[in-house]
């Protein structure tokens, strides 16, 4: 089981996710929907991987996902822009197409744990 960091700007997509995540037996250590909240939880809290939504209104989650990176933290994008969609100094890290379905995190939370 693994606490999950989640990061979206559209509260029921958020929600839909965090709902996902639990009932693959995980847990949602923190949420934010903007990137000073993204960026607080990033640099504070604890847990053991992240879903970062790449795009927070204008805001690139790119700060946030150099801070995670320098933690050592694993963390997947979650995009409606495809591949191209993700900060090009990450385009190796895993990826969902949104909209994505429970069995695709699923997938993607495997690939992040040791």
């Amino acid at each position: 089981m693994a606490s999950v960091f989640l990061v979206e700007d559209e509260v029921l997509i958020r929600m839909m996710v965090a709902d996902m995540v639990t009932e693959l037996g995980h847990t949602v250590a923190c949420e934010a929907g903007d990137l000073p909240s993204a960026l607080e939880h990033a640099n504070d809290a604890a847990f053991d991987l992240a879903v970062l939504d790449v795009q927070l209104g204008r805001d690139s989650i790119a700060p946030v996902a150099n801070v995670l990176a320098h933690r050592n933290v694993p963390f997947a994008f979650a995009t409606g822009y495809g591949a191209e969609g993700v900060p090009k100094e990450f385009s190796g890290r895993p990826w969902l197409q949104k909209p994505f379905q429970i069995e695709q995190l699923e997938r993607c939370i495997a690939q992040l744990l040791p």
